[in-house]
Order: structure tokens, then sequence, then C-alpha cells
């Protein structure tokens, strides 16, 4: 998200950067926040981090699929959602499947374990 960006501009923006696809927000799945202690990430000697994880349930409306023209996102690929749990991946997409499975009333999941997860 940018400074001052709105965040549901920003998950519009972010779809349309990373996949080609022009996106509509659909709903607000919930927010994740956790911290993350110096000890646990890559860089020790550095603060704890404080992460803030807003997710959405959006659907897909035009565009293309085509690789990031900044060249982040190289080989841009749909996979079926049962098999996701066979990616690499990081530990926010476990989360942001947990909220959509889950629908919970006040928008929180319960920490996601992350073992062997690229951690965020």
């Amino acid at each position: 998200m940018e400074h001052g960006e709105d965040p549901v501009d920003a998950v519009i923006r972010e779809v349309a950067e990373e996949t080609g696809h022009d996106a509509m927000v659909e709903a607000l799945l919930g927010v994740d926040s956790r911290v993350i202690p110096a000890a646990e990430r890559a860089d020790p000697g550095g603060p704890e981090h404080h992460n803030v994880g807003i997710y959405y349930r959006v659907r897909l409306v035009g565009g293309r699929l085509r690789s990031e023209r900044s060249g982040d996102t190289v080989e841009p690929a749909w996979t079926p959602l049962s098999n996701v749990i066979l990616l690499s991946r990081s530990s926010l997409v476990d989360i942001g499947i947990a909220l959509a499975k889950t629908a919970p009333a006040d928008g929180h999941v319960p920490p996601v374990p992350v073992g062997g997860l690229i951690q965020h």
C-alpha cells in the first residue's frame, strides 16, 4: 500500500500490477495483525516487525494474465485452491485461505502455523 492510499484501491492496483487483471472487491475477509520478534526475522539485529494484513475477496472483471511489467512476477499462473497446499508459499497465503474458508464474524483467525512455509 502506498502512503495515503485507500486499502481497497491498493488491492485493485496490486492485482492489476501483478497479474494484468482488473478486479473488483466483493468483501472484506478480515485483518491479520502479528508481531514478528526480532530474533525470528531474517535480520535478527533489527527491531521487531509489526505486520498488518488486510484480506479481501475479489472478483476478476477484465484484463488478461501476464507477467508483471517490472519483472517481479515472471511466470504468473492461476492455481486451483486444492493445489495451493502443494506450493512453496508465504504464510500470508494460508491466513487468507483460513479467512476465506471460515469467514469469522470478527474477521480474525488465530495465528496460522508456518511449519516449512516462507514466513512473513
